[in-house]
């Protein structure tokens, strides 16, 4: 996703970052079927029009990349995918929600997590294997848990999971399973290669800390014209950015934002969009001193009080990457005081 496109509280579709680990499955959504198994007392098997006919709910969701701001890290990471900024955005889905699916299929005592697999497939450490990732049973019941068969007020795009896709708010993408196939309950945690692989470590020999909720995040719609240096040229001492801050893990309460590369902050205005699971809108309004370089900085903080650092944290895979951006910007010598 472009950052100019951080403007729109909702992303437009084809501006919405896309990743695919495998190649993108065609289906015939009317031989589809959604299958719930496992350790369950009533297995079903469910058409599409079954799930559509199904009480929705329409919600606007950030959703955003592990590997966002991998490409940033100071040292180099084992990671295919050297992301800069661009793999988030927010999206109104709309679907069924996925805990009274799971009530009706009854699922038993000894459950402990919820499998969902993809109808994509490809090959990793030599084996044929369909994507697949796990979610806490107490994470898949979560009442805001989506089957979502509508991106921006129309079907999924197969690019972005036709006819069925796993919409799970506040986890990092890789949870939000697309091209939706198959639901098992499982009695024991799941230990598949995508799972596993999400892992925030180290070191090789490191058993690291899985890849979970999307970590504090706050980014500006870049302000002023990139020059030759890349550094935005400013044609006013008065300052205007505006930006988008989210977090897996609570509500933004606050952005900051600071003109001398992290030293002294000053409060933005936020500008929700009433939806406890998407990015909040920001404002910043400040008189530069005069001409000359500054360097931007915004920082998040959520309602868990977890504050966006202003450094770096590297791990192997460079995963939730998420230390404040930061814009060098220059005002021409003899602006303002």
């Amino acid at each position: 996703m472009p950052l100019e496109a951080l403007q729109f509280d909702i992303t437009p579709t084809e501006l919405h970052y896309v990743l695919t680990h495998f190649d993108i499955p065609f289906i015939d959504s009317r031989s589809w079927r959604l299958s719930v198994g496992g350790n369950v007392a009533r297995p079903l098997s469910l058409t599409l029009d079954e799930i559509r006919a199904r009480a929705s709910v329409s919600s606007p969701i950030t959703l955003e990349c592990a590997g966002n701001g991998r490409a940033l890290l100071s040292r180099k990471t084992d990671s295919w995918m050297p992301w800069l900024y661009g793999a988030c955005s927010t999206a109104e889905w709309t679907g069924a929600p996925l805990g009274p699916l799971l009530d009706e299929a009854g699922v038993l005592d000894e459950a402990v997590e919820v499998l969902f697999t993809g109808a994509d497939r490809g090959i990793e450490d030599g084996i044929v294997q369909h994507f697949e990732r796990s979610l806490p049973l107490t994470e898949a019941s979560r009442p805001e848990v989506l089957l979502a068969y509508e991106m921006n007020g129309v079907p999924l795009p197969a690019r972005h999971g036709f006819p069925l896709r796993l919409v799970a708010p506040g986890w990092y993408g890789m949870a939000s399973v697309k091209w939706l196939e198959r639901i098992t309950v499982l009695d024991e945690p799941h230990t598949g290669y995508m799972q596993t692989s999400f892992v925030m470590q180290q070191r090789d020999d490191d058993p690291g800390i899985l890849v979970s909720r999307m970590a504090p995040r706050s980014l500006m719609v870049r302000p002023g014209m990139l020059n030759d240096d890349g550094v935005r040229e400013l044609d006013s001492v008065d300052l205007h950015v505006r930006g988008r801050a989210w977090s897996g893990w609570g509500p933004i309460e606050r952005v900051e934002v600071s003109l001398d590369g992290g030293a002294t902050w000053g409060d933005a205005r936020l500008e929700p969009l009433g939806s406890a699971f998407a990015w909040v809108g920001w404002t910043f309004e400040a008189a530069l001193p005069g001409g000359g370089s500054y360097e931007l900085c915004s920082r998040a903080t959520d309602t868990s009080g977890n504050v966006q650092p202003v450094e770096e944290s590297w791990n192997l895979g460079g995963f939730a990457n998420n230390a404040v951006e930061r814009v060098r910007v220059m005002v021409a010598p003899g602006q303002g005081g």
